[in-house]
């Protein structure tokens, strides 16, 4: 037997000896050995499964992945008892920087790697693998070898990380032959807040606090997919009244933030008009939720076991007037966009996203539906109050900046339509439900949500005495920012901008 073979077998004897581990719910959390392990991630690259996310602790992983035949999620641990595991990524690419991210974080290496560059770590913090026995180190800054590009005549143009808006840094190195791209790569982690180290050892109100900040435009959609993680975990049943008040801030929210990406793609081909019509529509959003719900992003008001504010019925009808003159802009928006000649030849087959990457990157929101990928978590997970109500995703197939901005229409009109069906049929009763912390064993849950960019992914274990042990929250962004390089190929540099908006990744939901 080979020495590598005589590992293999103590790892799985290692595994074999471990207890159960505490029952995550609403889907049970199941440890594989390593032929278990490669045997999911040879399903991933088949497109048997898609990956939802990938997660380390500090002796082992995790992964997340969506079976293709049904909606159903399923959890798999990994134990590491000498600090690596297989990897994902060099069978299945969308692992790769959640790979580097977690030795990043906690020192554990994917073994055959396609990339073993860091990621999250810039060589600022002044240790490694800080969230795991935290190693010292002197360095200021660490140097980063972009990937090459070969071809005459080529050169670099460095973007960022300090751009000239007033938005967050990332950086970009274009690799161009004149004005047509041949690559992009990106490099982030400027916005690296250290959120799993601030989630471990917090209460589960200061928790809730955290979640609701890892990206401030999806607020909304952060806490409430973080408290359907903690209510799957604690078996608490969420009046029905709040329910339908979580989805109405939802919506909300994704209509506040799809008229707000309209403007500002119209506004990168140089149409201020739009970008005029759009941000009236959005503020009227704004201060409609402050005046609801007493903050105008509706931070904080979603909490483990319901809301914490309720719905006056003098803003019922404030509501009603505000949607229906949404209705009224909205197919005046619709014509503005379709029928200037001008914009359409910036958007129509700029920054192409084909429907196998869409799939193969399992990317959710606009991006992924724009190109045939129609997975929406309100439909597909079915949690309340959405299986009671009536409304259509946006789809296309055109996969280009155009195709994106007509799937956020399609949005709006299904938000609209989910708006007024609340505000008819949300019933009355109480918005919170009374649970305590049952002192007894550790709790897992997860939770999958449909943020305004795509799918939201929670997992968290919370200890007998009622602090969060761990918690990963994963954003759709981690399967959308590869696919921007893909997308700006073959383009000139001057449409970087406008395909950079039609995604409109979170880099601060990235960098956690």
């Amino acid at each position: 037997m080979s020495s590598k073979d005589e590992k293999m077998n103590f790892a799985s004897k290692q595994i074999a000896a471990q207890p159960s581990p505490p029952t995550c719910l609403p889907w049970p959390r199941e440890i594989v050995d390593r032929v278990g392990w490669l045997d999911f991630a040879e399903s991933l690259a088949k497109g048997e499964r898609e990956l939802l996310s990938l997660w380390g602790e500090s002796s082992s992983v995790h992964m997340a992945v969506l079976e293709e035949r049904e909606p159903r999620l399923r959890i798999v641990t990994l134990e590491c008892p000498e600090g690596s595991f297989p990897s994902v990524g060099q069978l299945h690419p969308p692992a790769s920087r959640l790979e580097r991210a977690i030795r990043d974080l906690y020192g554990l290496r994917a073994e055959n790697a396609p990339d073993e560059r860091p990621w999250l770590d810039h060589g600022r913090w002044g240790v490694r693998h800080p969230c795991n026995d935290p190693e010292k180190i002197d360095s200021a800054s660490d140097s980063y070898a972009f990937l090459p590009a070969e071809g005459e005549p080529l050169h670099q143009i460095p973007v960022g990380p300090v751009h000239a808006g007033i938005i967050e840094p990332g950086h970009f190195r274009f690799s161009a032959n004149g004005e047509t791209v041949v690559r992009l790569e990106e490099r982030f982690g400027f916005v690296h807040k250290g959120v799993d180290q601030l989630m471990a050892g917090a209460s589960i109100e200061r928790a809730a606090r955290l979640a609701a900040r890892v990206s401030g435009d999806s607020t909304v959609a952060y806490s409430l997919a973080f408290s359907q993680a903690i209510e799957a975990a604690f078996d608490v049943n969420v009046p029905p009244r709040a329910t339908y008040l979580r989805a109405l801030m939802a919506e909300l929210e994704r209509l506040a933030n799809h008229f707000g990406d309209i403007g500002a793609i119209c506004n990168d081909a140089a149409f201020a008009l739009m970008h005029a019509q759009c941000g009236i529509v959005r503020e009227r959003i704004l201060r409609e939720a402050a005046r609801c719900f007493g903050h105008r992003l509706m931070m904080d008001r979603i909490a483990p076991g319901g809301v914490v504010v309720d719905l006056e019925q003098e803003n019922v009808a404030a509501l009603f007037t505000l949607i229906e003159w949404i209705e009224l802009m909205t197919p005046r928006l619709i014509a503005l966009f379709g029928d200037t000649t001008s914009l359409q030849d910036r958007t129509v087959g700029t920054g192409f996203v084909s429907e196998a990457l869409a799939k193969q990157y399992a990317c959710g929101g606009y991006v992924g539906r724009a190109s045939g990928r129609t997975f929406d978590a309100r439909k597909a997970m079915g949690y309340a109050p959405y299986p009671q109500l009536t409304f259509e995703i946006g789809a296309a197939k055109g996969g280009d900046v155009d195709a994106r901005v007509w799937v956020r229409f399609d949005e709006i009109k299904a938000s609209l339509r989910i708006v007024r069906q609340i505000l008819d049929e949300a019933p009355q009763g109480p918005i919170i439900a009374a649970w305590a912390l049952p002192e007894d064993w550790t709790r897992e849950g997860a939770a999958l949500v449909e943020g305004f960019r795509g799918d939201i992914f929670v997992w968290l274990r919370i200890r007998a005495d009622g602090v969060v042990q761990r918690c990963h929250l994963r954003d759709p962004s981690w399967f959308q920012w590869p696919l921007l390089e893909a997308a700006i190929k073959d383009n000139i540099v001057a449409d970087f901008p406008l395909c950079n908006k039609s995604f409109n990744c979170s880099y601060s939901g990235h960098d956690l």
